[in-house]
């Protein structure tokens, strides 16, 4: 990130309300419509995978989020994955490295909890496999996975150990059982 001057913080230490300006001011007004909101609606973010960087004045810059979500097979089974996103950036502070910064951070912790063993869920996310590529996402295993929703195919991108163990086919969507009732 800029001059290695950002201090990251857990998302959860962020106010929502912050949260919720930088999310539409980098994704505008109408993100809540975006198919990646369906897929994880009524959850709640995971602590320990969502982060807020704050610049050298404090300020709130950039965040990323990740969500318990399943891949629902044709006969119905879940299979757990997390999804990655909103990795977002205020516009003017964009091209600075702080969301590079914050998917490395992700990343880490995500290695950390999964105590070297490489044994920790699937990612997805819908996003451009040039630039998430860098991470190991790529379309390569998403081709029969679908989503509620508007989305263009090749940017369902993946990554992880376990993907070649997933299904081949199915729905993207809440954990079920575990959604918050959002009404």
């Amino acid at each position: 990130m800029t001059g290695e001057s950002a201090t990251l913080i857990p998302l959860s230490a962020v106010p929502p309300a912050m949260v919720e300006d930088l999310l539409d001011r980098a994704f505008g007004e109408g993100r809540h419509a975006r198919t990646a909101y369906r897929i994880r609606a009524g959850m709640e973010a995971l602590d320990a995978l969502s982060f807020a960087a704050l610049d050298e004045e404090e300020m709130l810059v950039a965040t990323i989020q990740c969500w318990p979500v399943a891949l629902v097979t044709p006969d119905g089974r879940p299979v757990p994955l997390v999804m990655v996103g909103p990795v977002a950036v205020l516009p003017e502070r964009q091209g600075e490295g702080f969301g590079k910064g914050l998917m490395a951070a992700m990343l880490n912790a995500e290695a950390r909890l999964a105590g070297g063993t490489g044994a920790s869920f699937p990612q997805v996310l819908i996003g451009d496999e040039d630039y998430y590529g860098r991470w190991g996402f790529t379309n390569a295993h998403t081709k029969g996975w679908r989503c509620s929703g508007p989305y263009e195919q090749e940017r369902l991108l993946a990554r992880g150990a376990a993907l070649a163990a997933m299904p081949a086919e199915g729905m993207l969507g809440p954990w079920p059982g575990q959604a918050r009732d959002t009404d």
